[in-house]
């Protein structure tokens, strides 16, 4: 198979998903060419992710500007612009601070939202426009069992992009996707 930046398969990459370093790291690597899926996200998604970088992992204002900064330079096709109207119209998302992930996948035809809050997420609702909703260990587990290699490769390059190795990588998603660890785990070196 062939990857491109083109690449139809899509998914909106929640706040929740963009702030743990590791994480955010090989999700975006997967998006890089050659590319596994498209990433999409909101203004209000990053502005949500900023704020957690400053408030929950005390991270300096000019390190949130560099790494938004870095993500919009990497993925400027990523950025979807959620029209006010769309926000009353997705009013089956219980929790309206939420609705805004729904509507930027609905304007960008993603196939999935990527979010650890799933619950927020109902399947009732996502269905009525065919979204799904996966937690990123459901969807990076889903992507290596696709392309085992691939993501081993871009794995590895995350690992050598900090002078590490893949374990190192592995350790530091475990909170955030544990099953996909032991995918990778058990794959030999």
């Amino acid at each position: 198979m062939i990857f491109t930046q083109e690449n139809e398969y899509a998914a909106v990459l929640d706040a929740c998903v963009l702030v743990p370093m590791a994480l955010c790291d090989l999700l975006l690597r997967l998006a890089e060419e050659p590319a596994m899926y498209r990433p999409l996200w909101s203004e209000q998604i990053l502005t949500e992710m900023a704020k957690a970088l400053k408030t929950k992992l005390r991270r300096s204002a000019d390190a949130v500007a560099w790494r938004r900064r870095q993500m919009k330079e990497a993925f400027p096709e990523a950025m979807v612009t959620v029209p006010p109207d769309l926000l009353k119209a997705v009013e089956c998302i219980p929790d309206k601070n939420d609705r805004h992930v729904l509507a930027a996948a609905i304007i960008a035809h993603a196939n999935t939202i990527v979010t650890q809050n799933t619950k927020h997420f109902p399947k009732d609702c996502l269905d009525q426009y065919g979204v799904l909703c996966q937690t990123a260990d459901d969807f990076l587990s889903h992507q290596y069992h696709l392309y085992p290699q691939l993501v081993l490769d871009k794995l590895d390059d995350q690992a050598a992009g900090i002078s590490q190795n893949r374990e190192f990588v592995v350790a530091s998603l475990k909170k955030s996707a544990p099953r996909f660890c032991e995918l990778v785990e058990k794959h030999p070196l």
